[in-house]
């Protein structure tokens, strides 16, 4: 029996053998699996974090470029309320001349604007009350033998005068004069305002 028992302790200890050598193998092998996939998870992680990163650049340089263009629309939204409030101040200064001065200033504009000579005068209520009748003189004055009248009624409008004859009006307006000049000096004011 000793024969058999060390026939069947050499095939247990070959078994043993083969069975140590077929795990140390699977355990390589294992060990070579989860090492290839921890480098995949690391690179898999890496290239997340890279994306996380590159996305919330690419949001904050959306977002930068986002408030630029928004503050120079805010910018560009001031400079044309300055740009507007200046034109309106010239309107008031006009309109707010010295009387001899702004009397002067609307003979002429009629006087430039009449084509027959023979027209109505509309101003608004202050002025018709404060400088019609001179301004009715100065401007016949100034058209030699002109017929410019006075008329009754009184338009809206900050200052200057409208001249009528029928249904055809000449807009001489302060409003109209100072918007007529505001394309053409719109670009030089802001030059000086903002250069």
């Amino acid at each position: 029996m000793k024969g058999t028992e060390k026939i069947i302790a050499h095939i247990g200890a070959d078994a043993n053998a083969r069975a140590d050598a077929i795990l140390k193998q699977a355990e390589e092998k294992c060990a070579g699996i989860r090492e290839s996939y921890e480098q995949k998870a690391k690179e898999a992680y890496a290239e997340r974090i890279r994306a996380g990163v590159k996305a919330n650049q690419d949001r904050l340089d959306s977002m930068d470029r986002l408030a630029k263009m928004e503050g120079r629309k805010a910018i560009l939204a001031l400079k044309q309320d300055m740009v507007a409030e200046s034109f309106d101040r010239a309107c008031d200064q006009l309109v707010n001349l010295p009387e001899a001065q702004y009397v002067a200033f609307l003979a002429k504009l009629a006087a430039k604007a009449s084509v027959t000579g023979d027209e109505e005068i509309v101003l608004n209520a202050r002025d018709r009350k404060a400088i019609g009748d001179k301004l009715v003189k100065a401007a016949n004055e100034k058209l030699k033998g002109g017929k410019l009248r006075l008329s009754s009624e009184t338009g809206d409008f900050k200052g200057g005068l409208i001249l009528r004859r029928g249904s055809i009006e000449a807009n001489c307006t302060a409003e109209l004069l100072v918007d007529l000049c505001r394309d053409e000096m719109a670009a030089e004011l802001a030059g000086v305002l903002f250069g």
